[in-house]
């Protein structure tokens, strides 16, 4: 069986608020160059434990690696060199444009000896094109629809120009259409560039068509983890979410699609 290669991975990991401890004793690998999705109930820990693995909430115990360094001993520009984070619902300073907010991802190339590069320009650029927000690059952040603001932010993490992404909840607050959209683009550049991507999703139906790994937590611990193929089930929804689903195969996809029971019309069959 060949050996997973890993992006992260996190060794008997504690992470505490106060005095309540979220996680203990937990271990995680993400595979290098794939798509993970953390699933789970609200207040299970999901976003905790990204924030983690991006090194913003120190654990009180344990090591997480990035491409087999322990982060606590990488700089802070080691790091976002290496791995880029979106948060919830970022918000940027008043008047700033596209074009302004996407630099700010080239912020750990930037010294007293190295300043603004031809490199640096490009690498903007490329970013605003492969979100298809290089006609909005001179808009105000705060003038754009949900679904541009979101890929503006996006284009911000590609111009940090890092192997590895994690972001939580990028789909929040968005309709339909741009869920597709912004999970499309994730999925391109994860096809196209092999970037390891690494996000927290709601939608269960989504995160099985998109993810090559899923991992599910219950209770501040991982419940399963693997293909959705393989893991996602009534039981996994029933344990995980405390609600009983049907599990069919998607009928454009043939990834796991869950329908869940509760009440609504039913129509006759024909």
């Amino acid at each position: 069986m060949p050996t997973l290669e890993k992006a992260l991975e996190a060794q008997s990991l504690q992470l505490t608020y106060g005095e309540t401890t979220i996680f203990h004793g937990l271990n995680l690998q993400i595979p290098k160059g794939k798509i993970t999705v953390f699933i789970g109930s609200n207040g299970c820990g999901k976003s905790t434990l990204l924030r983690s693995l991006a090194r913003l909430l120190k654990p009180k115990s344990g090591a997480i690696l990035l491409d087999s360094m322990e982060i606590a001993k990488l700089s802070t520009k080691e790091v976002a060199r290496k791995m880029a984070i979106l948060p919830q619902g970022p918000s940027a300073p008043e008047g700033l444009t596209v074009r302004q907010l996407v630099k700010q991802g080239r912020y750990p190339y930037q010294s007293w000896l190295q300043q603004w590069s031809s490199e640096d320009e490009s690498k903007v650029m490329h970013a605003l094109q492969l979100t298809n927000m290089l006609t909005y690059a001179d808009r105000n952040v705060d003038s754009l629809s949900g679904g541009q603001r979101q890929r503006a932010w996006i284009a911000m993490t590609l111009a940090q120009d890092t192997p590895t992404l994690l972001l939580d909840e990028p789909t929040t607050y968005l309709d339909l259409t741009h869920q597709i959209e912004v999970l499309d683009l994730l999925f391109e550049l994860n096809e196209n560039e092999q970037r390891t991507i690494v996000m927290v999703l709601h939608d269960i139906n989504l995160a099985c068509r998109y993810a090559h790994h899923i991992v599910a937590i219950k209770d501040s611990s991982v419940y399963a983890e693997g293909k959705p193929e393989d893991i996602v089930n009534e039981q996994l929804l029933l344990d995980v979410f405390d609600m009983k689903c049907s599990v069919a195969p998607d009928p454009i996809f043939r990834t796991p699609m869950c329908i869940p029971y509760g009440k609504g019309r039913v129509l006759p069959h024909k």
